[in-house]
């Protein structure tokens, strides 16, 4: 099998009689095993305009591709990337979990397909699943950071590139190559099979692309009983959570011609969901005909989404001052359903086209420079009774550039970008703003092993529709929720300093961040009711998000014991108000070490996450308990031949059956994650 592994994990210091074990074994040349070990190869980041590798870059990145990705994937996004460090994932039952990136979420953190919009709603409510999926991921690049200047306002607080190759963008001269897998998980009788196929024809000049995936699963098995309180209440449910089922299906075609000067593509796809809410997420009370007392019931909601995706993507290479012209179009119809048992509640639709096109210059000076223009009109509508936003048209249009230079050990990074957002509600007036935003970066490579790392950046956010124009019951949230048509530009600077050693198998990393926000928005209790749910209102105020990132990677064995990997990091992040409020739903501080280790055909991990208790709260907000979360991987892989081969997998997750409950989650009182749960397959690789 060809190396497909870039390691973005390992490690453990439970196994301290094997570590010594490990190391004390005589070394031997890697080439005598059957399989040579993999070696760390450089990452090419697509997210950059200039296509850098990981090693290059000056701001702070995460990849997962390879077996490090597919030791992770999860149903949703947020779960997938939620052990590198900086990065949680929000919660609303198995089928919803949005990245959190420093503490930010929602419209503060782009998830984008190929570098454009997912063109769905999950930044509108956190009931909202994101139209990603995961299993179908060639790679997967997180931006711990403002990445305003690559994806506009909406990634003031970083990105998340999730590629596919749904529009094939690179040559192969083989004729036929694919991957498919095939699993089971005992938490919630999870189904999941997906394929892909990827063939080259006309002499290497057209390549075709296909993919599918299907999944389902039931109500998720818990630990304890669903409710925080457990057995005080009197219809405590235990052992599982209800109405928490899953079913997905996505595909997609596509195809691009390949000619001596780029290429141009094209695909579409679809992705269809269906999944359950857990009970007790929405909650109604209705007035009484005769007393107008109170009845509170849950009803049995269900989510339906489905989505249409079309894109047109192509460049053309080595024009005149050019190094790529890089166009790319994308036009997403997407339509959400919420059903409350049999009937509709909510339906909510939005149809977007976005526009954009990049500009690779030729060195000049010694600088690697691009610039881009980008548009995007879209609608969104939302009827029903919780619509809680009135139905609007949005345009934006917006332009950057970027530009970098290497100077003896030190390598430069700055660029700009400049947008416009205009929003027209229906029966409100419009609201137009500017945003603009820059960066500076460097890195200083004081040895080959040692670099210094900083940045500065200052970042602009448009307020998003709910912020500006939401008015009614939010039941997600269980809050009456209401805008602020008044509210202006979030601006926020941030700076970020880093050390970064790699030798000898030895790597290491730590970053201090902190962001400060003049007029950040967050919804504030404003202490009364309105249709028996709290009032809360988008507000503007200044805040700061203060952080520490560390990862150290150690490869300390490689022997006839195997290679020996390992892997510490921790992660913590402060935020709140500069009036020392504190901001709700942040995640705690962890830490997390993991082993891992291979010989021949054969591989296997085991992790273990500190995760301490919540104690920063925002006010009125429920604690949770720290907990820790044990997890273990092995996998025995095959090759036929060199490009032909197969694996058979076991993961378990949370193998100390603990209670947990995210304090990141709405649901946490309400909707513990997974207990004790075991997924086993079959990978194939052709």
């Amino acid at each position: 099998m060809k190396n497909r592994v870039i390691r973005l994990s390992p490690l453990a210091f439970a196994l301290a009689p094997l570590l010594a074990a490990a190391q004390t074994a005589p070394h031997v040349d890697p080439h005598e095993h059957a399989r040579p070990p993999v070696s760390v190869g450089k990452v090419t980041v697509k997210a950059s305009p200039t296509k850098k590798s990981l090693e290059e870059l000056t701001q702070p990145v995460a990849v997962l591709t390879g077996e490090s990705l597919d030791q992770v994937k999860a149903v949703s996004l947020g779960e997938t990337v939620s052990k590198l460090t900086g990065v949680q994932s929000t919660s609303f039952g198995p089928a919803v979990g949005r990245p959190i990136i420093r503490g930010m979420d929602g419209a503060r953190v782009a998830v984008t397909s190929n570098g454009m919009g997912t063109g769905d709603v999950s930044t509108i409510s956190n009931d909202h699943a994101v139209t990603v999926e995961p299993f179908l991921a060639d790679q997967i690049e997180v931006l711990k950071g403002p990445a305003t200047l690559m994806y506009g306002s909406g990634a003031i607080g970083g990105a998340v590139n999730v590629i596919d190759g749904r529009v094939p963008d690179t040559i192969t001269t083989d004729h036929i190559t694919g991957r498919t897998e095939l699993r089971y998980g005992t938490a919630n009788s999870a189904k999941t099979g997906m394929f892909r196929l990827d063939g080259a024809g006309m002499g290497g000049k057209l390549i075709i692309h296909a993919d599918a995936v299907h999944r389902e699963s039931g109500d998720l098995k818990i630990p304890g009983y669903a409710d925080i309180h457990g057995a005080e209440e009197d219809d405590a449910i235990f052992g599982q959570i209800p109405n928490t089922f899953v079913r997905t299906d996505s595909a997609a075609l596509g195809a691009s011609w390949f000619g001596s000067h780029g290429f141009l593509g094209g695909g579409v796809s679809m992705f269809s969901t269906r999944y359950g809410i857990p009970a007790g997420a929405h909650v109604h009370e209705h007035d009484g005909h005769d007393d107008h007392a109170h009845e509170e019931h849950s009803d049995n909601v269900r989510i339906v989404m489905n989505q249409r995706r079309g894109e047109i993507k192509g460049a053309l290479e080595n024009v005149g001052p050019f190094v790529a012209i890089r166009p790319h179009v994308v036009r997403n119809n997407y339509t959400h359903t919420e059903f409350e048992g049999d009937a509709v509640g909510t339906v909510f639709e939005n149809v977007s086209t976005t526009i954009r096109t990049d500009f690779i210059l030729r060195k000049f000076g010694g600088w690697d420079n691009a610039f881009g223009v980008q548009a995007g009109r879209e609608t969104q509508s939302a009827i029903g009774d919780e619509a809680f936003i009135p139905s609007t048209s949005s345009r934006d249009s917006s332009a950057y550039w970027y530009g970098g230079k290497r100077i003896g050990s030190v390598q430069f990074d700055a660029g700009a970008r400049v947008g416009r957002v205009s929003i027209s509600p229906d029966s409100h007036d419009d609201r137009r703003f500017t945003t603009k935003s820059g960066a500076v970066s460097a890195k200083w490579f004081v040895t080959p092993s040692f670099n210094i790392n900083g940045g500065l950046d200052h970042a602009e956010r448009a307020p998003s529709v709910e912020e500006l124009f939401a008015n009614g019951p939010h039941i997600a949230t269980q809050t009456y929720e209401m805008g602020d048509e008044t509210l202006s530009v979030e601006k926020a600077n941030r700076g970020e300093l880093g050390l970064g050693w790699k030798s000898r198998g030895l790597s290491a990393n730590v970053s201090v961040y902190q962001a400060r926000f003049d007029n950040f928005s967050y919804l504030k209790d404003m202490g009364f009711e309105e249709d028996h749910l709290p009032v809360r209102q988008w507000v503007q105020a200044p805040a700061r998000f203060t952080g520490v990132d560390a990862e150290v990677k150690w490869n300390f064995a490689n022997n006839d014991s195997g290679v020996w990997d390992a892997r510490v990091f921790g992660d913590t992040v402060r935020a709140k108000l500069t009036n020392g409020v504190n901001l709700p739903r942040i995640a705690p501080s962890r830490v997390g070490a993991e082993l891992s280790w291979r010989r021949d055909d054969w591989r296997a991990s085991l992790s273990s996450i500190q995760v301490s208790k919540a104690k920063n709260l925002a006010p009125g907000e429920t604690p949770t308990k720290g907990y820790n979360r044990v997890d273990a991987h092995v996998a025995w892989h095959h090759d036929f031949t060199p490009t032909h081969g197969f694996e058979i997998f076991l993961d378990g997750t949370n193998l100390l059956n603990k209670d947990i409950r995210l304090n990141t989650s709405f649901l946490k009182d309400s909707a513990p994650q997974a207990g004790r749960r075991f997924e086993f397959g079959i990978r194939t690789f052709f």
